[in-house]
């Protein structure tokens, strides 16, 4: 989506280039750059109004899914359709965001491309491509990593703010170029387009995978999962695809800035998201050379490969140190995690089975229960002097007290908002979709300036009656027009 985007600003630049001549400029006065500057400045604001326009509207959230499914086709697995729609569905009820006032609820399918991707459309559609689901081999931890991400695109509002800052970037660049002879427009194109991969999308690419880590812990999934899916990522991309459309050269991880894709090198992203689950354990946990997992420096196992196909010991290292990880950051003492050795010179533990079961075989493989039950003591031991699990619970506040402020944003929703978001309402019920119909009233309902609460209450009335729920679809229809002005 967004190189198609870039290629449609590219597209614009070079047909303004064969209509204004590239001639160097005599001169360059104050009111030429102030309207140089407002033309800049005019051409975000318009290309931003339009995308937001474009994804506060469920007609055109459908038309994104129509489109995609028209283009690729819909996967026909049942089995993978199953784990998105729960990983979905989890992630959606479970994570910790917010959507903005003019964000439109989720809505997500299972295309039948082959490719190994995924994608959030301005309109928070997200697509999810048959090959992502097969390149991770179903796992669902890796997949929730990946699907936060998207998430965060749609809750930041990416697409909207890139394509408008890659407007106005293409903007400044052409009078860049007509006004100081500084360049030819074949250069032009090239510049832009490394310039935008750089400043823009580059940026948002890390900004999602720090928000997608947040969404998919918040929601109960492993805190592995960000850095094993981007083993895994690195390792297709490499040497599994023959698409040269997601081919990521081996060499370019020694470059000294990401290149020219859209993406920033695996790698890369695999260090920083191993990164966040250590602070996700207060510092405890890390993973030393992909395989490693130590326990405050301590090495505890090294993890092995289990994968016929390729050596897949660092998603295995990643998924036991994130088992980890949820402990140390669930449990603030020692005792609360109720470990036990077993006979096998394993260990059990408290939390989820699922999380725990990449972690509890290897080290009952390993035979390091009784390590792993000392390391665990110890770490609480300097706890306190550490004040790590105080820096830990202090960020956690910080970003709590973020999203209490972007509720209140859209619980001040003003009356303009609210009319369009009890239409966008109604417009789930036209498709059949009381789930979001309903979604967006509680909105209504929670703002503090609905201006035609009678409507709301018809509107919501309708929202539970394609749901089936006759009765409360009755009460809101007759609350509405009990209310209603005469």
């Amino acid at each position: 989506m967004r190189k198609q985007i870039l290629a449609a600003c590219s597209a614009l630049v070079i047909g303004g280039g064969l209509l204004l001549s590239p001639m160097r400029a005599e001169a360059i006065d104050a009111w030429g750059i102030a309207a140089q500057a407002l033309g800049v400045l005019g051409a975000y604001h318009s290309a931003l109004g339009a995308v937001l326009a474009l994804g506060n509207d469920v007609h055109a959230q459908h038309e994104s899914e129509r489109q995609d499914i028209e283009e690729n086709g819909r996967a026909r697995n049942a089995r993978d359709i199953a784990l998105v729609d729960h990983v979905m569905q989890r992630l959606v009820r479970d994570g910790d965001y917010v959507l903005r006032v003019n964000s439109l609820p989720f809505v997500w399918a299972v295309n039948d491309s082959p490719i190994f991707n995924a994608a959030c459309y301005p309109t928070d559609y997200v697509s999810i491509n048959r090959g992502l689901i097969r390149g991770l081999n179903g796992s669902e931890d890796e997949l929730a990593a990946v699907l936060g991400h998207e998430m965060t695109h749609g809750i930041r509002q990416h697409s909207a703010h890139n394509y408008a800052k890659a407007a106005a970037q293409y903007y400044g660049l052409s009078f860049l170029n007509m006004d100081a002879g500084l360049m030819d427009w074949n250069k032009l194109n090239a510049l832009a387009g490394y310039s935008i991969a750089k400043n823009i999308t580059l940026p948002t690419e890390y900004e999602a995978d720090e928000g997608g880590f947040h969404i998919m812990t918040s929601a109960g999934f492993n805190p592995g999962g960000g850095a094993a899916a981007m083993a895994r990522m690195g390792y297709y991309l490499t040497y599994v695809t023959q698409d040269l459309r997601e081919y990521q050269n081996p060499k370019d991880k020694d470059l000294p800035q990401d290149d020219f894709s859209d993406h920033p090198a695996t790698e890369r992203r695999e260090a920083k998201l191993a990164e966040m689950l250590t602070a996700y354990s207060a510092g405890h946990v890390t993973v030393t050379d992909r395989r490693t997992v130590c326990i405050d420096g301590t090495p505890l196992l090294t993890a092995t490969q289990t994968d016929e196909d390729y050596d897949n010991s660092p998603e295995n290292a990643y998924l036991a140190a994130g088992a980890l990880a949820r402990a140390f950051h669930d449990y603030d003492t020692a005792a609360d995690w109720g470990r036990a050795l077993t006979r096998g010179g394993g260990v059990s533990m408290r939390g989820d089975a699922r999380i725990n079961a990449a972690l509890l075989p290897l080290v009952e493989k390993a035979k390091v229960g009784a390590q792993l039950i000392a390391l665990v003591g110890d770490a609480y031991v300097g706890v306190t002097a550490s004040g790590a699990r105080e820096r830990l619970r202090s960020t956690e506040q910080a970003r709590a007290a973020e999203r209490e402020a972007e509720h209140a944003a859209v619980e001040a929703a003003d009356v303009k908002a609210i009319d369009k978001i009890r239409e966008n309402s109604d417009a789930y019920s036209d498709y059949g979709d009381g789930t979001r119909a309903l979604m967006l009233m509680a909105r209504v309902f929670g703002a503090a300036h609905d201006d035609k609460p009678a409507l709301s209450y018809v509107i919501r009335a309708r929202a539970y009656a394609v749901l089936g729920d006759a009765d409360r679809a009755h009460a809101d229809a007759d609350r509405g027009v009990g209310d209603a002005p005469t």
